[in-house]
């Protein structure tokens, strides 16, 4: 038990950011799980924008401190690798135009 008022307050407190922090963490959970079964059922465009959706609340817990910067990013990351590994691999990128390799683009021509 608190001992003093500002004990009882913090305390009251401590439990109210408990319950908020809590049901921040539910939702990531689920965000996630529903993101990994939308991938697993193959359906690109709802991935994409299930990915959206659970990054956004990543960030948004990330900037309440309900969870470290460092692990909102890390699994942002693994799901991002997860969603790339999904499409289609036989689709080719547009290649960049060639560019001469004589010259470094810092140094001027003439040296």
């Amino acid at each position: 038990m608190p001992n003093t008022k500002s004990a009882e307050r913090r305390m009251r407190n401590s439990a109210h950011k408990h319950l908020r922090n809590r049901s921040a963490k539910s939702r990531l959970h689920t965000l996630e799980r529903s993101y990994l079964e939308i991938l697993s059922a193959g359906k690109l465009d709802e991935a994409a924008k299930a990915f959206r959706n659970i990054s956004s609340a990543f960030d948004k817990a990330a900037k309440a401190g309900t969870i470290h910067r460092a692990t909102a990013n890390r699994k942002k990351s693994r799901l991002a690798v997860r969603l790339v590994k999904l499409k289609p691999a036989n689709v080719p990128a547009a290649e960049p135009a060639a560019q001469p390799a004589s010259q470094p683009a810092s140094q001027p021509a003439g040296h």
